[in-house]
Formats: structure tokens, sequence, C-alpha cells
């Protein structure tokens, strides 16, 4: 037969080739094309179920994300208030021990500096003793 024949009604029942090769020739052959359609519609609707769970999936991804950066701005922003607090408070009491140091140096230089007059004016008063004479220190050594 040829190619063109094949497409040529049949005279008796106007159908061509191509329709029969079309029609399964078993009750059989009916079933599994059957079941073959039901599955193409199952896999059909799955894929569209998967294509709907992924969009969702990411939407879901891209609220996390962004609920995640908000987050990482709240929290920078507590941390920076936090230690310009920190930096507002701790100077005073960082300083503190260093004016506690240097006031008790001053304190002592004070002392030292006192002590020291006392006795340049004791040495003074030994010399101006010493350089009045041997009178003054057998006077004083009688009484």
């Amino acid at each position: 037969m040829a190619t063109g024949s094949c497409n040529r009604p049949n005279l008796r029942t106007g159908v061509t080739l191509d329709h029969w090769e079309r029609q399964p020739s078993e009750p059989a052959d009916v079933a599994v094309e059957l079941k073959e359609e039901e599955h193409k519609e199952k896999l059909e609707k799955k894929e569209l179920t998967i294509l709907d769970l992924t969009r969702q999936l990411r939407t879901l991804d891209k609220e996390k994300q962004n609920e995640i950066i908000k987050l990482q701005i709240e929290f920078n922003a507590k941390l920076a208030r936090v230690q310009n607090k920190t930096t507002k408070s701790y100077p005073d009491t960082t300083v503190l021990p260093q004016n506690i140091y240097r006031r008790k140096l001053q304190h002592l230089q004070e002392e030292k500096n006192k002590e020291i007059e006392i006795l340049r004016n004791t040495i003074k008063d030994l010399e101006q003793r010493l350089s009045s004479g041997p009178d003054s220190l057998l006077k004083r050594r009688r009484f």
C-alpha cells in the first residue's frame, strides 16, 4: 500500500486507516489506555502540586530571610545602644580608680613635702643652735 492510500477513507465504512490504528483492537488495550490516561492526569496533578509547594516554600523562605534581616537590624541597633550606654557610664568608673590613685599619690606627695619642710626647719634650727656657740648648748644641758 502506498502512503497516500492510508489517508483515503474506506469505501464501506468511510473511516481512514489511521483511524483504525488509533482505535484499540481489544478491551484490554482500552483498559491500559485508560490507566495510562489516569496516570498522566495524576502525574500532572502531582507536578502541579509540586510546583505549588515549591512556590510556597520559596515565599516562606523569603519571609524567613526578611525576618532574619529584620531581627539582625534590631539586634545591631540594640547592641549599638548598649555600647553607647556602656561607653557613657564606664569612662567615669574606669577613670575613677585612676583618679583615686592620683589623689592618693598627691596626698602622699603633700605629706612627704610637709615632712621634708619640717626636717629642713629642724636642720636650720639645729644649725643655728650650733652656730650660736657652745655656750647655748651648755646652758641647755644645765637645765
